[in-house]
Formats: C-alpha cells, structure tokens, sequence
C-alpha cells in the first residue's frame, strides 16, 4: 500500500527530460507494479503487486472491485446532483455505472496538500464520499464536472476491505497477512455490486 502524494506519477519511470516525481521515488521495491493509476493531480491509496492476476483482477473494470474517494468539489451539492451522480452520468459518449455517494458531515482529516487547493472566499466546498465498481480515465473529475460541482481535491481512501488509515503522503508498508487473504478471497470471489 502506498499513499501517493500530490503531483506524483502512478508509474517508476518518466522521460528522461522530465523532473517529475515517479513511484521510483518514493518506493524502493523493484518487480512491483501499481495496480490501476492515480493521476498525476490525485492523492491517495495505490496498490503495488508483483502478482499479474491480483494486479489484472483489480484493474479491470469488469470485476467490479469498489474503490472510494473522498471529494472536495466547489460548491455544495443538492440532492438532485447526489442522485444523478448515484445512478451515473453521461460523461463523452459514455454512461457511468450506479455509484454510492454521500455527502460528508465534516472535512476529513486529511493532510494538507501541497500546494494547497485555491481558496475563493465566495464559492464553498464540500466533501462527498463516492465509491465507483469501475475506474475510468478521470472518471470521478468528469462525474462531478457533470452535474456542475467541479472536483477541486480528490483522495482514493479505499480499495475494496483496504484503508489508507495509518499512512501519510509518500509513504508505503507491506500488506499484513490478514489484509493479503482477505484481498485474494475477494479476487477469487468475482465482481461486487451495490
């Protein structure tokens, strides 16, 4: 498990010209592979396997496996925009799949980002918790653009039964045995639905 940070490529190389930070620095295992991406402006849990079914299994959309993020987006959210978000939305030529999202009570707990989030003292946020069985290019960004609440911050909490709990930015720790069985019984199992 690795809490990639802000501006950081889910990938251990880049063009040699390139000073943008990679996996490569932050990750000192070689023969792992991340499974899935975070794009480069999203924070959060990324999983690296050296296992190609697990890392296939996880990936791959039609499995069906939950991820959860946590959404700062402008504005604050109706109903109506929560339930268009729920039952999926149009984004290009493409209809989301049924999400699970709610509205957060309260900011998380979360560290800051650096560089922090633009502040524009006449447009609040919110934070909603949305959880996707599918993981499309910017799919969540797009989502939320959709219903017109852009995303201004976003951080992957969860991937299926696994937590970001107990890591800051940057850093990484092996699965306990526990979370491993647990991981490869849910590969096994096949596809989650809500």
């Amino acid at each position: 498990m690795f809490y990639k940070p802000y501006d950081v490529l889910s990938q251990f190389t880049d063009r040699e010209d390139s000073p943008r930070r990679t996996l490569k620095d932050y990750i000192p295992v070689s023969s792992v592979y991340p499974v899935g991406r975070l794009d480069r402006d999203s924070e959060g849990l990324l999983l690296l396997t050296n296992d190609g079914r697990l890392q296939h299994r996880l990936s791959n959309p039609r499995f069906r496996h939950p991820r959860t993020y946590w959404v700062q987006v402008e504005h604050i959210p109706d109903e109506a925009a929560l339930n268009q978000l729920r039952q999926g939305v149009v984004i290009k030529d493409y209809r989301t799949r049924k999400a699970q999202v709610q509205r957060l009570r309260k900011e998380p707990a979360l560290p800051p980002r650096d560089p922090p989030i633009r502040f524009r003292k006449t447009v609040p946020t919110w934070w909603l918790e949305i959880t996707l069985t599918e993981g499309r290019n910017r799919q969540v960004r797009r989502m939320t653009a959709a219903v017109g609440f852009p995303t201004l911050r976003l951080v992957r909490v969860a991937i299926a039964h696994l937590r970001l709990s107990g890591l800051q930015p940057g850093q990484w720790r092996d699965l306990t045995p526990t979370e491993l069985v647990c991981l490869q019984k849910l590969v096994k199992g096949g596809s989650f639905e809500f």
